[in-house]
């Protein structure tokens, strides 16, 4: 069963941080995990709802369990008949992320006009918010490519989630014409592909 999860920007820095092979666990106050059974509804809430609180950032993920493993859990709509969710309890979390087949995938990004993304502390992204960092990397290239290995290498956690914001930003007014933010963005996937997380996809799937 393919299944979707709308998280923010946290929660994408978890289940990277997992391999992309499981959600966190809950909090105390969170006795369900509820993955939801359509990407309009997954959409929805990514773009509406995350962001315009938090950290302003919404992402859609894609995975997918074993039909007769999904079908012990509860099936709730909680709205229109779109808004259906699989209701996994809290203490099950563990036990689904193990029957997880292959990797979550991120599908959809939306971002709020305040977001600032993940800040690393290292190197020549240290302290920057994403519209930043990308700007210093533009600055980085004419270099032959060592520095954007370096700091894919040394702030990899930024260079994943903000990622997706890079491929939509709009950085004319920062001096970055479209052409050479994707010449960036080209050799942070160049320089991610020779490292040593290339089995993880950077950027949105297709869908």
């Amino acid at each position: 069963m393919i299944l979707f999860r709308p998280v923010g920007l946290e929660e994408l820095r978890l289940v990277y941080e997992a391999g992309m092979r499981a959600f966190p666990p809950r909090l105390p106050d969170q006795p369900i995990f509820y993955p939801v059974t359509n990407e309009e509804y997954a959409t929805q809430i990514a773009r509406e709802w995350n962001t315009t609180s938090g950290t302003r950032a919404g992402f859609v993920t894609r995975f997918s369990v074993a039909d007769a493993y999904a079908a012990k859990f509860e099936r709730r709509v909680v709205g229109a008949r779109e808004h259906e969710e699989l209701w996994v309890p809290a203490e099950e979390l563990a036990d689904f992320n193990a029957r997880l087949e292959g990797r979550v995938e991120v599908t959809r990004a939306f971002f709020g006009d305040d977001y600032r993304g993940h800040v690393p502390d290292a190197l020549a992204l240290r302290g920057k918010h994403a519209r930043e960092q990308i700007v210093a990397l533009s600055a980085a290239l004419p270099g032959g490519g060592f520095d954007v290995a370096a700091e894919v290498a040394a702030n990899h956690v930024a260079v994943f989630v903000n990622f997706f914001f890079w491929e939509q930003a709009d950085l004319t007014a920062q001096g970055v014409d479209a052409a050479a933010r994707d010449a960036v963005l080209g050799a942070l996937r160049d320089a991610w592909e020779r490292g040593a997380r290339a089995s993880i996809p950077l950027g949105a799937s297709a869908t």
